[in-house]
C-alpha cells in the first residue's frame, strides 16, 4: 500500500457520526444558500481570533482577491508577495488587476524576509500580502512599521497558518484582513472547497460581503458594485463549525508527528545533507506540511517509491519562473534564495490521523536511504 503525504480517510472514519450529522442539519434547515450553519462558522472562526467580522467565501484563491479588492486594491497598484507560494497566492493579486511585486525569502524558515520589502516598495504600491508558510508565519513587526510608514494596507495569507501564533499573536490578526483557504488538505479543512477572510474594520467586511454576492448588499436585485459569486457553501460551513472546535486538537496532533520526525531523523541532519524544519524564534508552528531539505531531493524521492513512499513537493516551481507569469520580467537568478530552496525542498507525510505506524515507515525508509548513501 502506498504512504501518501495526505490522507483524509483515517480522520472521516473517526469523526463519520458528526460529519453525517452536519450534513443532515443543513439539508433539514430549510436554508441552503448562505443560511444559519453560514452565519454561525463566521461568528465563531471570528471569535477564534478574537476579531469582530469574518466573511466566508467560496475558496481560498477568492478569500485572498477579494480581500485585497475591500482593502482598496485595483488596476495600477502593486502588491508586494512572495513567489514561493500557491500559485493562487498570485493568481488572486492578478486578478484584482494589481500587479505582484516579489521579494526574495530567508533560507532558514522559507519566508518572506522583510529586510527588502522595504527596497520594493514604489509610488504604486498598495498593499503587502505576507504569506504564513507551512505553518508558521512572517516576521511582522518591519511590515507593521512598513505599512504605517507608507500608508500600506496589509492582508495575511493565512492558507496554511490556522491557528499559528506569532509572538502570541494569532495568525491572521496582524493586519488589515487576513485570508483563509479550508481546502480539505488544510489545517482546518472542509469536505470540499472554501475560504473566508477576517478583519476587525467594518468597512471592509461590509465591502467583503457585497463582493462576495454579486455586489449586492440589502436586496438581491440591485448591484452596488460589482462583484462576484463567492459564497461559502452552507454544507462545508457546517462541517467547518464541528471541526472548528476541535482546531487545536488537530494541531497539538500535528506537532506530535513533527516532535517523532525530529526525534527519528535529527542525528542524519548535517549542512550539506538533510535540514528538518526550523520554528523562528515566536513562532508557533502548526506545521500545515512538514517541509525538509535535502541537495540531492529528486533522488531521494524517487528512491523512497520502492518504499511504497510518495511524497510531495511545495513548491517545485516558483511562481515568478512559471510562463503564466514571465511578462512579470523576474529572469533567473532574480530570486536566488526562492530558486535554490525550491530545488531542495520535499514534505514528508502531514495530517493530524498519520498513525505511528505509517510514521515510522517513514522514517525508517529516509534512514536507509541516507545512510546507505544516495547514488553518485
Amino acid at each position: 500500500m502506498t504512504t501518501y503525504v495526505w490522507d483524509y480517510l483515517p480522520e472521516y472514519e473517526n469523526e463519520r457520526d458528526d460529519l453525517i450529522d452536519a450534513v443532515d442539519t443543513v439539508f433539514r434547515s430549510g436554508r441552503l444558500v448562505l443560511g444559519a450553519s453560514v452565519q454561525g462558522f463566521e461568528s465563531e472562526f471570528a471569535a477564534y481570533h478574537g476579531l469582530a467580522h469574518c466573511t466566508g467565501v467560496d475558496n481560498g484563491t477568492n478569500a485572498v482577491k477579494l480581500g485585497l479588492q475591500a482593502l482598496g486594491v485595483g488596476p495600477g497598484d502593486e502588491v508586494i508577495t512572495v513567489s514561493n507560494t500557491a500559485a493562487p497566492t498570485v493568481l488572486a493579486i492578478d486578478g484584482t488587476g494589481a500587479t505582484p511585486v516579489f521579494v526574495d525569502i530567508r533560507e532558514e524558515d522559507f519566508l518572506m524576509d522583510t529586510a527588502q520589502v522595504a527596497a520594493a516598495v514604489t509610488p504604486r504600491t498598495r498593499a503587502l500580502l505576507p504569506v504564513h508558510l507551512y505553518g508558521q508565519c512572517v516576521d511582522m513587526a518591519p511590515l507593521e512599521d512598513l505599512a504605517r510608514r507608507h500608508g500600506l494596507k496589509i492582508l495575511e495569507d493565512c492558507a496554511q497558518s490556522h491557528g499559528a501564533h506569532h509572538h502570541g499573536r494569532t495568525a491572521g490578526t496582524m493586519g488589515d484582513a487576513a485570508a483563509f483557504s479550508f481546502y480539505p488538505t488544510k489545517v482546518l479543512g472542509a469536505y470540499g472547497d472554501g475560504g473566508a477572510v477576517v478583519t476587525d474594520i467594518p468597512e471592509v467586511d461590509a465591502d467583503l460581503r457585497r463582493l462576495r454576492y454579486y455586489g449586492m448588499a440589502d436586496t438581491y436585485y440591485v448591484v452596488q458594485t460589482p462583484g462576484h459569486n463567492s459564497r461559502l457553501d452552507e454544507v462545508q460551513a457546517e462541517i467547518l463549525r464541528r471541526k472548528l472546535r476541535r482546531l487545536d486538537t488537530y494541531i497539538e496532533a500535528r506537532r506530535t508527528v513533527a516532535r517523532r520526525y525530529e526525534e527519528g531523523l535529527a542525528d542524519l541532519v548535517a549542512p550539506d545533507g538533510l535540514r528538518l524544519p526550523r520554528v523562528t524564534d515566536g513562532n508557533d508552528h502548526v506545521y500545515y506540511v512538514y517541509v525538509v531539505r535535502h541537495p540531492r531531493r529528486d533522488e531521494i524521492i524517487e528512491r523512497l517509491k520502492g518504499y511504497g513512499i510518495s511524497l510531495n513537493i511545495s513548491y517545485p516551481w516558483p511562481v515568478h519562473t512559471m510562463s503564466g507569469f514571465r511578462h512579470l520580467g523576474y529572469g533567473e537568478g532574480s530570486l536566488p534564495v526562492t530558486e535554490r530552496l525550491a530545488g531542495e525542498i520535499f514534505s514528508l507525510p502531514m495530517y493530524p490521523s498519520l498513525s505511528e505506524d505509517v510514521q515510522d515507515k517513514v522514517i525508517s525508509a529516509l534512514r536507509e536511504v541516507l545512510t546507505e548513501g544516495i547514488r553518485s
